[in-house]
Parts: structure tokens; C-alpha cells; sequence
């Protein structure tokens, strides 16, 4: 079951990587920002399967504390990006 959880891991990683790419080249902000949150989500799926993997409980903690980070984060950014205006940067 370890390995089939770090196969699903390594799947993951790789798909947060392509979406990385998205985040760093993303033809508008939107696309950025959405790019990251989806990288922030992965991660915290990561840390749930590392959870499941070592057998750890307190990973469970630090992934809710994530989760928790990624929402604010992501609201506050948006709220200021439509404050600010969402102008592409040249």
C-alpha cells in the first residue's frame, strides 16, 4: 500500500509541477493566481499522503494549519487584486 501511496505522491508532485509552470507563465493574472492555489492544494494533498505513508497523526495538523494559510492567502490576494485592478504585467 506504501508504494501505491508514493506512485499517487509522485503523480501528484509532477501535476503540481506542470501547474507551477502555469502559475510562472499564465497569459493573464487570473491564470497566475489560480496556477497557485492549485499548487497550494496539491501540496497539502501531499501532506496528507505523507500522513498516510509514515503513519503520522501530527502531519493532520500541519496540513489543516496549511489549508487554513492557503484560504486566507488566496482570499487576500484576490481581494486586493480586485481592488487594484487585475492589470497584466508587461
Amino acid at each position: 500500500m506504501d508504494d501505491f501511496l508514493t506512485a499517487i505522491a509522485l503523480i501528484i508532485a509532477l501535476n503540481a509541477a506542470i501547474c507551477l509552470y502555469r502559475a510562472a507563465v499564465g497569459p493573464t493574472t487570473q491564470d497566475r493566481l489560480l496556477g497557485v492555489n492549485i499548487v497550494g492544494t496539491k501540496a497539502l494533498v501531499l501532506v496528507v499522503l505523507v500522513t498516510f505513508i509514515f503513519a503520522e497523526s501530527f502531519f493532520l495538523d500541519v496540513a489543516i494549519v496549511y489549508a487554513l494559510l492557503l484560504f486566507i492567502v488566496i482570499v487576500a490576494i484576490s481581494r486586493y487584486l480586485e481592488t487594484e485592478g487585475w492589470r497584466e504585467v508587461e
